[in-house]
């Protein structure tokens, strides 16, 4: 229903589902880490993760959430490794594939149609058609809520040559996908606070 005055709850008062509409509507955009990794028979996983953010720039550091215990964050516990794919627009149907629950030994580049590509620093593959891959090994696991906090070291960036300009990531070129609740977006049009088309904006 619409509201006639401000919404204040207190969160745990809320279905989870409800609680889970609201504070990921609020929290947009999100960045998707695309996480690939191998089990330790061999088995490659491919899923993405939308509680993702660069935490540490020196040494380079990543963090996501896994909610519950998938196949993800068992993979990464046993072996120590993953690889975080960045998902352009062009890929989002095959991201949104691997967010299917299957059983741990389907294989979900071939689910998804994108082609593994060999790593440099790690074994998990990466997906080849994606434009930058963060190469990483654990550096620490924290458990917060019904999430596993996972930190990553960045060993190893790939960037592809169309998304690098004067030295910098082009944005636009990158084309991230991103999450809002239950639903994908786009990046906005990109600008400084002098360019931007709102009065309301403020430089930092």
């Amino acid at each position: 229903m619409d509201l006639d005055r401000h919404l204040e709850i207190d969160p745990s008062e809320w279905t989870k589902p409800d609680t889970y509409d609201l504070v990921t509507a609020l929290v947009v955009p999100r960045p998707i880490a695309w996480v690939s990794t191998v089990s330790p028979g061999g088995h490659r996983n491919l899923a993405p993760h939308s509680y993702f953010n660069l935490v540490a720039d020196h040494p380079v550091h990543v963090a996501f959430s896994s909610v519950g215990v998938k196949d993800t964050l068992r993979n990464i516990r046993a072996t120590g490794e993953f690889v975080v794919n960045f998902a352009g627009q062009q890929l989002l149907s095959a991201l949104d594939a691997t967010a299917a629950d299957v059983d741990p030994e389907c294989d979900e580049f071939m689910i998804a149609g994108v082609t593994p590509e060999g790593s440099h620093r790690v074994t998990p593959p990466r997906v080849a058609e994606a434009p930058a891959h963060f190469e990483c090994v654990l550096a620490g696991q924290v458990p917060v809520g019904n999430c596993t906090l996972v930190i990553g070291r960045v060993v190893h960036v790939h960037v592809a040559p169309y998304v690098w300009s004067k030295r910098r990531v082009d944005p636009a070129a990158l084309d991230p996908t991103v999450r809002l609740s239950r639903r994908y977006g786009m990046l906005a049009p990109v600008f400084t606070p002098e360019e931007s088309p709102s009065p309301h904006v403020l430089a930092e």
